[in-house]
């Protein structure tokens, strides 16, 4: 049994000028510890189709999906307060920019042992303990003294690094990590990468990674899914879409990496290949 199972999703958004689908008829699949790249370059729908999934898109959003299942659960006739009791517990995100996605107002310990309140019932002395634990455990460091820090006190990949704490602090079986990178040097990047990877081994999670960087892909993935405008244009595993690319824009995708560079200017996404959906 599969672990996530989406089915014919759309989502669609009112807008001046009418109805703007930004999701339009994708199918996603996960296997319980499986890794999965959805990638495309921005507004191609990677992000807004997880955030229909889990529930956190505006009341104006027009969501339709023929299936929508979770470890055996179906998210579409689920109750809010069902759905509510799932994510942060049994799913998680790791959403974009991680300082503007902590709370300003609180320390990040407090914000990490709201979480544990909330789904495993700890307050306390023990919330305090399994706070420094998942410091420590993310490799945030003088972790005792940072669970009172508030967020514009730490640099970006320490945010990141908070961020990840909270994703994790209730063992999730499904973590989706949307662009976990984007605003971090070449350097973090890599050690966030490098975390990533080790705790969805460690704790067996199914791990989505949202990004438009095929080298994320090529270092973290299982499979991939690449989307355009909305759309699903090709799915394989890593290795035969790096090898074999079927679609003309997930080769253009590829042309456009640095190692692939040929003459004197870098391809671009759009080179050759417009035009052929």
């Amino acid at each position: 049994m599969a672990l996530l199972k989406i089915r014919n999703l759309t989502v669609e958004f009112e807008t001046a000028t009418g109805l703007f689908r930004a999701v339009d008829s994708i199918d996603v699949d996960v296997e319980q510890r499986e890794v999965l790249a959805i990638v495309g370059e921005s507004g191609s729908g990677k992000s807004v189709s997880m955030l229909a999934f889990m529930g956190l898109l505006p009341p104006t959003a027009r969501i339709t999906a023929d299936e929508m299942m979770f470890d055996g659960r179906d998210m579409l006739t689920m109750s809010a307060r069902d759905r509510r009791a799932i994510i942060g517990h049994d799913i998680s995100m790791i959403f974009q920019e991680p300082i503007s996605s902590l709370n300003p107002s609180f320390t990040c310990g407090y914000q990490v042992e709201e979480v544990l309140a909330r789904h495993l019932g700890l307050s306390g002395k023990a919330a305090r303990t399994r706070a420094l634990e998942l410091f420590d455990s993310v490799g945030i460091p003088e972790p005792e003294r940072r669970l009172n820090s508030y967020p514009h006190q730490l640099s970006g990949g320490q945010c990141q690094r908070v961020m990840i704490a909270m994703a994790i602090a209730c063992k999730p079986k499904l973590l989706i990590a949307d662009e976990p990178t984007t605003a971090l040097d070449v350097t973090i990047q890599k050690q966030i990468l490098d975390l990533l990877m080790a705790l969805q081994e460690e704790q067996g999670m199914g791990l989505i990674m949202i990004t438009h960087d095929m080298g994320v892909v090529a270092e973290t993935a299982d499979r991939v899914s690449v989307q355009y405008q909305g759309k699903k244009l090709e799915e394989a595993d890593v290795l035969q879409l790096f090898e074999n690319p079927q679609h003309p824009y997930t080769r253009a995708l590829l042309a456009a990496l640095p190692e692939n560079a040929t003459g004197d200017r870098l391809l671009t996404v759009a080179d050759g290949w417009e035009g052929q959906l």
